[in-house]
């Protein structure tokens, strides 16, 4: 067997019925090219791994990265790209809603030389969104286009596209900037690149998921929007933070709203309303940042527990070094809000790096 000239990263959760299905595909698609598999999987309940691992036992051409206490599909991506010694890899979904007759054209254009990537949009001329998302999907991908574009001047029609080929060298040499939480690689790589790659978009048909379900859920798009502020702002901020930030923001209005409701419903005096109103968005901050923030390292059961726990023992002292920090910088009345934003930013820095450590540690 020779060496691979392309390697196709698959990311998987839960595809154990796909996966044979797509290999088969790109037996039969892919003739005349040297090209391998290497299916990158998050530790999937449903048995995605052995599944991959009885094909790979039969086709030296499929591998397999079990991933465990690590999920995301950027960073099995980024992960699968690094695995690989192939000029160029490609990285496409396991549902079978890429087409993978595209793959023989994708690596044509970059074996001319013109293109560093190679990108299925399915906004250029003869693409199109198919039966592969919802009206309400297909609305919120627009939107989700439109903010990358206008934010990180990034010129692609299609930045959500998550089917593309570029060269390995490209790559390895963009990995250590990239973000190994979200789901938009494509648009990561190419953001971080900041306009140098020559890009080719070519057409392709989104089809219809086949079995499984999606892995997108609604809280993908705070987690989308971090890694748009990320980007926007140079990589000075971790998406992980930003994610935290929003995540945060949203308790603010859950306290608001607990507030008034304890003090008009529940007749209760302001302090004691006020600390029922504290922990009611202490709770909401956990569970939000639980399945967003932390989705890499997510508790479940009983560590939930525990970890809610020692959540409210963190934010609890980050209350104290939020008074203490404003109190150090409050000075003069005149700069009340300066103060004050010292102070909220000290006990948001201190909340994030305490949970970081404590309630979501890594294992």
């Amino acid at each position: 067997m020779r060496a691979a000239e392309l390697s196709i990263v698959l990311p998987t959760f839960n595809e154990a019925q796909n996966i044979p299905i797509l290999i088969e595909l790109l037996n039969k698609t892919l003739h005349g090219i040297d090209w391998e598999v290497i299916v990158v999987d998050d530790n999937s309940p449903d048995g995605t791994t052995e599944t991959a691992r009885q094909i790979a036992r039969q086709d030296p051409k499929v591998r397999v990265i079990r991933r465990i206490g690590r999920r995301g599909l950027s960073g099995a991506c980024i992960e699968g790209m690094l695995a690989s010694s192939a000029t160029f890899v490609a990285v496409m979904d396991a549902d079978l809603q890429h087409d993978e007759a595209l793959l023989p054209q994708m690596i044509a254009e970059l074996r001319i030389g013109e293109a560093d990537l190679v990108v299925a949009s399915r906004k250029v001329d003869g693409g199109t969104v198919g039966e592969g998302l919802s009206k309400m999907r297909a609305w919120g991908s627009n939107i989700a286009n439109s903010l990358a574009q206008k934010l990180l001047n990034v010129t692609l029609s299609d930045p959500m596209s998550g089917f593309f080929m570029i060269r390995r060298e490209k790559a390895e040499e963009i990995a250590p900037k990239l973000s190994a939480q979200g789901f938009k690689i494509l648009l990561d790589i190419v953001s971080s690149f900041g306009g140098s790659l020559r890009i080719k978009e070519l057409p392709f048909t989104f089809r219809e998921r086949q079995h499984g379900e999606s892995k997108l859920d609604t809280l993908v798009t705070l987690d989308y929007f971090g890694l748009l502020l990320a980007k926007y702002f140079g990589n000075a901020v971790s998406v992980r933070f930003l994610m935290f930030g929003m995540v945060g923001a949203s308790g603010l209005v859950i306290h608001l709203a607990a507030l008034r409701m304890f003090m008009v419903m529940g007749a209760f005096e302001f302090n004691v309303a006020q600390t029922a109103a504290s922990f009611v968005a202490m709770t909401s901050n956990f569970f939000l940042n639980n399945q967003l923030t932390y989705r890499d390292r997510r508790l479940h059961g009983w560590k939930a527990v525990q970890g809610l726990l020692t959540f409210y023992a963190v934010c609890s002292v980050g209350v104290l070094a939020n008074v203490g920090v404003a109190n150090l910088v409050y000075l003069d009345p005149a700069y009340w809000w300066f103060a004050g934003t010292a102070g909220a930013v000290m006990g948001a820095v201190w909340n994030y790096a305490a949970s970081s450590a404590l309630t979501w540690r890594k294992n």
